[in-house]
Formats: C-alpha cells, sequence, structure tokens
C-alpha cells in the first residue's frame, strides 16, 4: 500500500542519518572518556580499543531508542512543513491510522532495544569490568613501564626499570623504595624477576644494595646482597564482586535485592520507554510555521532526556527503598503511556485547551450619535 510503504522508508531513511550522526557523536564522547580512563591507569592503554567497543555496545540500546524518537517527529514534523500530512488527513486518513504502519516499523527496533537491554548490556558492562579488575591486579612489575616511575598496588612501594623493554617478568637495574612499618627502604639491583611461590608472588632482586633508615632512631643502615626476596602481590588473581550492572537479568531475578531490582527495573524501562516514545513522536509532531525551522528537534530531545532521566531517578528511588519495583513501572512507564494516549487523541479529535477554558468575550463598543 503506498500510504504504509512510502511512511516507512522515510521513516528507514531518517533513522539511519539519524543513528549514523549519534554514532559518531556519542562515540567521540566514549573515546575521550576511555582515554581519560588509561590516562588515570585504570585502563589498559593496549586495550583502549576493545573497552570502546564493549562501551558503545552497552550503550547501543539507548542510542537506538533515542535515533527512533528523533527519526519519527523528524519524518512527521517534514509532512506537517510540506502540507503531505495535510493530505493524508483531507483524503480520509486520520492520526491514529499512522500507529499501524508506525508499530509495523518500529517493533523489530524495539524488541532489539529490549534484548540487548536485557543480555547484551550487562554482557558488555562484565567484560569491561573484567578488563579493569585484570589490569588493576596485576604484579607490581608488570605495572612498571621501562625508564618511568611506578607506583604498586598498595601504595607502598615505587619502581624503576632501566631496560628497553621487559620479557618473561625480569628487569635490569631495578631501583624500589619502599615505606615499611619500621622505616624507609631503599633497594637497588643489577636484575629482578617475579617468582610465584605458595604464599604469594615475589619481586626476586639479584647483586644489589639495600638502605634502610629505622624510623625510631633514624639509623641508617646499608647491606648488600647477592638474592633478596619481596613479596609484591597475591598468588591467585582476587575475584571482585560484579557490580549490579554486569550481574545477568536471570541472577537479578534470582536475587531480588534492592540493588538487583532497581537495576532489573532500567533494563524492562527502557524497552516499556521505547514504545512510549512512539506515541508521544506521533503526538508531539507538530510545528509551528513562525517557530523555528529545527525547533521541533530541540523539543524532542529535551522530552527523551527528562524522560530518561526519570528512569535512572527511578531506578536510585528503587535502590534507596523510596518506590517498589511495580510501582515504579506502573507510575512511571504506564503514566507516560496514558499521557501519550490522552494527547494523540486529543490531537486526532482536533481539540485543544480552549475548548475547557474559553476566552472571555470582549463587551461589545457602543457607537455614540446625535439624537
Amino acid at each position: 500500500m503506498l500510504f504504509h510503504s512510502s511512511l516507512r522508508q522515510e521513516l528507514a531513511r531518517s533513522l539511519a542519518a539519524t543513528v549514523l550522526v549519534l554514532l559518531t557523536i556519542v562515540m567521540t564522547m566514549m573515546l575521550i572518556r576511555t582515554l581519560g580512563l588509561a590516562s588515570q591507569g585504570n585502563v589498559n592503554p593496549s586495550e583502549v580499543g576493545l573497552v570502546l567497543g564493549y562501551t558503545m555496545l552497552g550503550h547501543l540500546p539507548t542510542l537506538l531508542t533515542m535515533s527512533l524518537f528523533m527519526a519519527m517527529v523528524w519524518t512527521f514534523s517534514r509532512m506537517f512543513r510540506d502540507s503531505e500530512m495535510i493530505i493524508w488527513l483531507t483524503s480520509g486518513r486520520s492520526l491514529l491510522s499512522f500507529l499501524r504502519p508506525l508499530l509495523q516499523f518500529v517493533w523489530p527496533i524495539l524488541i532489539l532495544v529490549l534484548c540487548m537491554t536485557v543480555w547484551v548490556w550487562p554482557w558488555s558492562n562484565q567484560q569491561i569490568q573484567q578488563l579493569k579488575d585484570r589490569f588493576e591486579q596485576r604484579g607490581d612489575l608488570e605495572r612498571v613501564s621501562p625508564g618511568e616511575f611506578q607506583e604498586s598496588a598498595n601504595g607502598q612501594r615505587v619502581f624503576f626499570i632501566d631496560k628497553d623493554q621487559v620479557r618473561d617478568k625480569e628487569g635490569h637495574n631495578v631501583f624500589v623504595a619502599a615505606n615499611t612499618p619500621s622505616g624507609q627502604t631503599v633497594t637497588s639491583a643489577q636484575t629482578g624477576r617475579i617468582e610465584s611461590l605458595t604464599d604469594g608472588r615475589y619481586l626476586m632482586l639479584s647483586e644489589g644494595q639495600r638502605l634502610e633508615i629505622r624510623r625510631d632512631d633514624q639509623r641508617l643502615r646499608i647491606s648488600e646482597f647477592k638474592q633478596y626476596g619481596s613479596q609484591v602481590g597475591a598468588q591467585e588473581v582476587v575475584t571482585v564482586s560484579p557490580v549490579p550492572k554486569a550481574i545477568s537479568s536471570w541472577q537479578l531475578i534470582q536475587q531480588p535485592t534492592a540493588d538487583h531490582l532497581a537495576e532489573l527495573a532500567w533494563r524492562i524501562g527502557l524497552g516499556l520507554a521505547g514504545f512510549n516514545l512512539v506515541l508521544i513522536a506521533l503526538a508531539m509532531a507538530r510545528i509551528n510555521p513562525r517557530g523555528a525551522r529545527n525547533g521541533h528537534l530541540i523539543t524532542a530531545f529535551f522530552t527523551f532526556i527528562v524522560y530518561y532521566n526519570l528512569i535512572n531517578l527511578g531506578q536510585s528511588w528503587i535502590s534507596a527503598g523510596r518506590i517498589s519495583f511495580a510501582g515504579l513501572l506502573v507510575v512511571l512507564h504506564g503514566g507516560a503511556f496514558a499521557i501519550a494516549l490522552g494527547l494523540l487523541w486529543m490531537r486526532a479529535r482536533q481539540w485543544s485547551v480552549s475548548v475547557w477554558w474559553p476566552r472571555p468575550a470582549r463587551p461589545a463598543t457602543a457607537r455614540g450619535g446625535s439624537a
């Protein structure tokens, strides 16, 4: 049918253009953020691209929802501006008749958004957390970049290795400054390597000397050694408890704590918000000929931001115990659905606020005349 096919084709073109623009903007912002994490030592610099890929994959549902909403508002506003919508309405079509082709176009995207928030979002966050934990829990000698001073994991040691490259966990011309309960020590050695023993990981130094300053009497003690060992970490990598956003949806359902229900409400809420935004886009797609040309896009952008922030606010309220899981879904998303249907019905019936609050009639002006 010409009506359905023309509408879906224009929506597809608008959606593709919107996704491309927003994807470029968001990717640039995420790249700057990831590079900042790498410069702070929270992410391995060699894994910046991998972290960026996982981050973009996790934020893709939000990006798709926003792009779909903006594309629908742009399409319907363009149809009103070019009087194409007037032609369809005067030919017997009502505003509600646009719902069928619109839902036929958006339902695969909404299902994709819901599936990605339920499965892909926690998986991508889990991969990012594993990369960060693995980088944070690496050995102290592995933290050291040749020619640079580097602080240890516990903040009690400073390492320096004068070597072009480190291989097999071994370095040359090693310098270690440490704070101990008894005082301060400065150790230098020709070589150093990491060995894993039964009670932990040790930095084994060979052919060096050790300078110790006692804290109680400030006495200085210098000693030479052929081999010296210092514990630098645990034997096994410590398993860090995952944050709620990195837990699978099925585990959130099995363990319905406040934080888990809050995260589950966010995931389900993003899919429900996508459906409500379809109705809102159709209800608000009208332009003012005297207004700004792209004013409707600005309004749509702030509408999405408000709705998305309300979802995040509801997540924090569930976590704090201020509202229940079902209560948030009913109040926020059910309320948005009712408001969207009400606005859409009023638009279809061409009702306005002036129906209930008519303007007061102006008093008649008396005409003067001679008798």
